[in-house]
């Protein structure tokens, strides 16, 4: 009697099924990175068509890219993964101190990471409008630096969460969810670094 008195009292829709192999929100985050994965995908495709199939010379004669800048701003964002795992390994911790300040240096490279590509594309000397590798080079740079603006945008509100005391080693999916798209960017900068800077 009490149970069918209890399911007559209860309002809005059953509980969801939940899977105890993996958490319902970082699936759904590893879910939309799979289908930015193929985002990146397409741009890609038009690279190595562009590249490849026209067999145009990268970079175009009389066009110059930073790979040393470029470099640099690599290791600070492939850096930026590291204090990002230490901001989580913190908190699962309980450290709240070792949580703050790696999120806040996670932050700030990236931020730094951000800033630089933007300083490189004001002196770079070539705009989409002069061809299709030019086109290319700015889509896929410029992709991921949105992509960089919104791990920003995560990590900043992550920060703020943990200067007020919102996270513990029991609930940390606030720090768990936006690290696991950071490195997430950070994987397709080594991607991008490596095909349009390197190869």
């Amino acid at each position: 009697m009490e149970a069918h008195s209890a399911a007559e009292h209860h309002h809005g829709p059953p509980p969801a099924n939940v899977s105890s192999r993996i958490d319902a929100r970082v699936l759904g985050m590893l879910l939309f990175i799979g289908s930015e994965i193929m985002l990146f995908g397409s741009f890609f495709t038009a690279y190595f068509f562009v590249r490849v199939v026209n067999h145009d010379s990268w970079p175009a004669p009389g066009t110059h890219l930073p790979v040393f800048v470029a470099g640099i701003n690599t290791a600070i964002l492939v850096t930026s993964s590291f204090t990002m795992h230490w901001a989580l390994t913190s908190i699962k911790r309980g450290n709240r101190y070792g949580l703050q300040a790696g999120l806040v240096l996670t932050f700030l490279m990236g931020l730094t990471f951000l800033l630089t590509q933007i300083l490189e594309y004001a002196r770079i000397g070539f705009a989409p409008k002069d061809g299709a590798q030019p086109t290319i080079f700015f889509c896929l740079t410029g992709l991921h630096g949105a992509h960089v603006f919104v791990g920003l945008t995560l990590l900043l509100f992550a920060t703020i969460r943990s200067f007020r005391g919102h996270f513990t080693a029991e609930h940390h999916h606030g720090v768990e969810i936006p690290g696991i798209y950071w490195h997430f960017v950070d994987v397709m900068w080594i991607v991008v670094y490596a095909t349009v800077y390197i190869i």
